[in-house]
């Protein structure tokens, strides 16, 4: 009796390991990777010369690793650059801005050139590439850091960005109300360097190859006529 005792709690035990690490491996494939053990703190740069003769814009759709890469890859887009904004802040790190507390969005700063592509078309793609309909959430990742948010630095701006979401819901192209938050771009923090063509430098990541990856090829195969000629979908 006792001896079957023994085999019962074994058994029961090896059952409570199984689900710990089933529990384990589906995370690691649904979360960002941890944050790096260092003491890198962003502060916000002055745009660099080389790029002053451009224009810039500021978006906010999830995960910057994704979002960085779809705009990359536009014809026009010279540069696009990660970080945080929309939240009061200052300077934040990385750690802090996921915790949800800095009132900050993963966000990215896009250089472009307006003669090749306009702001709108830079809206459309934002609209394009992710559910503007999911409040504080895209795919795996939720938080107010992962919310919608289309910056506008002019009255102009956001015009457009009004007219166009107005635009989308008088059309119904969502099948649930847009969640978007039309906000002025007062601070932008370049994030940590490690972030910074992450989806590119890290093709292997669980995150890249689960969630990133099928992202940016859906937009791609969706919009081939703005891309780059080496960035057509594969």
């Amino acid at each position: 009796m006792h001896q079957i005792q023994q085999n019962i709690a074994m058994k029961k035990s090896n059952f409570f390991l199984l689900l710990l690490l089933s529990s384990s491996v589906l995370q690691a494939c649904t979360m960002k990777p941890p944050t790096p053990s260092n003491n890198e703190v962003p502060t916000p740069t002055p745009i660099p010369l080389s790029l002053q003769h451009l224009e810039t814009a500021y978006f906010a759709s999830g995960c910057f690793w994704c979002v960085e890469a779809i705009y990359e890859s536009l014809q026009g887009v010279e540069e696009v650059v990660s970080g945080y904004a929309g939240g009061k802040t200052t300077n934040p790190t990385y750690k802090q801005v996921i915790s949800g507390r800095t009132g900050h969005a993963e966000t990215i700063q896009v250089f472009y050139d307006p003669k090749i592509i306009s702001f709108k078309t830079l809206l459309k793609v934002f609209f394009d590439s992710h559910d503007p309909t999911t409040l504080n959430r895209q795919g795996p990742d939720k938080g107010t850091q992962y919310r919608s948010v289309a910056f506008y630095k002019t009255k102009k701006e956001k015009e457009i960005i009004e007219d166009y979401i107005r635009l989308l819901t008088n059309q119904n192209v969502f099948k649930g109300k847009i969640t978007t938050e039309v906000k002025k771009m007062n601070q932008f923090y370049k994030a940590e360097e490690y972030h910074q063509d992450y989806e590119r430098l890290n093709p292997n990541s669980t995150y890249i190859q689960r969630v990133s990856k099928p992202r940016l090829l859906k937009f791609q195969i969706n919009n081939s006529a703005l891309l780059k000629e080496d960035q057509s979908a594969h």
